[in-house]
């Protein structure tokens, strides 16, 4: 029986930018996305009237490519851009 969806599993290379987010990788994009939750609530970084955005704070910035704030919907792709 084949494996379901391993290639969403599959460990990424992280860049140094995202690393400060989430640590040190390689890294599945699953495990990615939930370390930077962590982070994100950790920080209280959620924007409290709207929570569906994020206000980045420096390390985060450099991550969202300067953005002050993206909504959860763009942060996955703006960190796609740091997974090879």
């Amino acid at each position: 029986m084949p494996k379901a969806n391993t290639g969403f599993m599959k460990p990424m290379n992280i860049s140094d930018e995202l690393a400060a987010v989430v640590g040190k990788g390689p890294m599945p994009r699953s495990e990615v996305v939930k370390a930077i939750w962590v982070y994100i609530k950790k920080h209280d970084l959620q924007d409290p009237k709207n929570k569906r955005n994020i206000n980045a704070d420096e390390n985060l910035k450099k991550v969202f490519g300067g953005k002050a704030t993206v909504s959860m919907f763009e942060m996955t792709k703006l960190v796609s851009k740091h997974l090879s």
